[in-house]
């Protein structure tokens, strides 16, 4: 009995780890260097239902090319899949994978790809402040010295379906580029290589349709939670991620829990909910955002530059008192009202929680700042475009919550009630006389620039 899964989302991936690659699982590779995602259960074959879902292979985990190939005994391979297709082989660095989070795929009206112009402009406002950092503080000696440069290797984390992430990986390709020939005027510029990485669910067969056919880098999908190690151990020279260090990785258990204090009722989010709801946010937020430290200081080599732009709200507020938070209580609200019209039990609706956290700017900084393998080299609030410009009407808004947030409410009440429930949210928000008022638009994108420090350095930390 053998089982064999397709690579996935990979494009230009080295020649010899293709080559065992395809040896291993045989499949044509798609378009965009994505292959079609094919399951073998024994002799017979057969086709996941759900062609978006994607199941990546890290190609750096495969034995060498004199082990074992036959069908009947498959090497080791480390994958990342969904939870309805089971790997055939797990090793000894398997861990408990986290629920998977993706926003909608596709190019249509609800999509993420087109309901995300808030989002861009976060990226927009730190691209001079990415190639500032660039300039002065990635040290090309530096690099060389502890590691090969070539190829240059970007990743971003949480990268949905474009195009933000397209405009993100072009800001960072030209700052270093820049930086290249400042330090080697003379040199050849390195080869440079970017991986995609979000979840299993996430479109990536929309993403890499998009990818610009003149780029000047080699694309890969890593598909996984950005929450463990998704890439090999010093392989990183410069991390992204961009509004994706709000979602945690799972809910606190005692918000759901009856017998507990921070058991949410009625609410779906932490916003405007008892003190005990919000903290138990904020500890499963500190235990993740210490997780992504830590995997990205194994990826990432000495001297490598990680920038994160991560939504977050002033020391001064709570998250109820931003227009975010209204507008999460305004679709809870909405929730509640098709549960007491008989469209799902209120029980229903106590077991549904959003997983979003925003972090006040201290919070973030003293959890940042407790790991040590990085140094906090610029942090500051992005000068971003505010709501009301980004998504000026109500319509804009609710788009984008569909965006984001519909495949969570899919997945818990069924696809039959999204459209009665956007409409109900759209007419709340139209009433709402705070949520659409620019006065009350407190939500912010922090911009944190990091250097992982070197070994020595970080040996030397006290």
């Amino acid at each position: 009995m053998y089982s064999f899964a397709s690579i996935s989302s990979f494009s230009s991936l080295p020649p010899s780890s293709l080559a065992i690659a395809r040896h291993v699982m045989p499949y044509p590779v798609g378009e965009h260097g994505i292959a079609r995602y094919t399951m073998l259960h024994g002799p017979r074959q057969s086709r996941s239902r759900h062609p978006h879902h994607v199941i990546s292979v890290q190609w750096r985990d495969l034995l060498s090319p004199h082990a074992n190939t036959s069908l009947g005994r498959p090497i080791r391979v480390n994958i990342n899949i969904d939870q309805d297709l089971k790997p055939c082989v797990e090793d000894e660095r398997t861990i408990k994978l986290p629920k998977s989070y993706a926003m909608n795929g596709g190019d249509g009206n609800y999509s993420y790809a087109q309901n995300s112009s808030y989002q861009r402009g976060a990226v927009d406002a730190a691209k001079e402040l990415i190639k500032e950092g660039v300039a002065a503080k990635l040290y090309i000696k530096q690099l060389s010295s502890s590691s090969s440069i070539n190829p240059f290797c970007i990743a971003d984390f949480g990268c949905s379906t474009g195009p933000n992430t397209l405009l993100a990986v072009q800001v960072i390709l030209e700052a270093v580029e820049q930086k290249f020939k400042s330090e080697k005027p003379t040199a050849q510029l390195p080869e440079f290589q970017v991986f995609f990485n979000d979840h299993v669910l996430n479109d990536f067969n929309t993403l890499f349709q998009s990818l610009p056919p003149e780029r000047r880098y080699r694309a890969a999908g890593v598909a996984g939670s950005f929450y463990g190690r998704v890439l090999p151990k010093a392989s990183l020279h410069f991390a992204f991620s961009s509004s994706s260090l709000c979602w945690i990785s799972e809910l606190p258990e005692e918000i759901l829990d009856s017998n507990s204090p921070a058991w949410n009722k009625g609410r779906i989010h932490y916003t405007g909910a008892r003190k005990e709801v919000s903290e138990a946010y904020a500890l499963q937020y500190a235990k993740d955002l210490e997780a992504f430290l830590h995997a990205r200081a194994e990826e990432l080599v000495g001297g490598g530059l990680m920038a994160l732009l991560v939504p977050a709200v002033p020391n001064v507020m709570t998250s109820s008192e931003t227009t975010i938070g209204t507008e999460i209580d305004l679709l809870g609200s909405c929730l509640m009202d098709m549960a007491k019209m008989g469209s799902f039990s209120e029980a229903k609706v106590d077991s549904f929680n959003l997983p979003l956290y925003f972090p006040p700017i201290e919070e973030l900084e003293a959890s940042i700042e407790a790991n040590t393998s990085f140094s906090i080299e610029r942090m500051e609030i992005l000068n971003n475009p505010p709501k009301h410009v980004a998504m000026p009407s109500v319509r804009h808004r609710t788009l984008f919550f569909r965006a984001c947030f519909e495949g969570l409410l899919e997945n818990h009440f069924g696809s039959h009630i999204m459209d009665e429930l956007f409409e109900r949210y759209s007419k709340k928000v139209a009433e709402s006389s705070f949520t659409m008022n620019p006065d009350n638009d407190k939500s912010i994108f922090m911009l944190v620039l990091l250097k992982r420090k070197s070994e020595s350095s970080q040996n030397d930390s006290p």
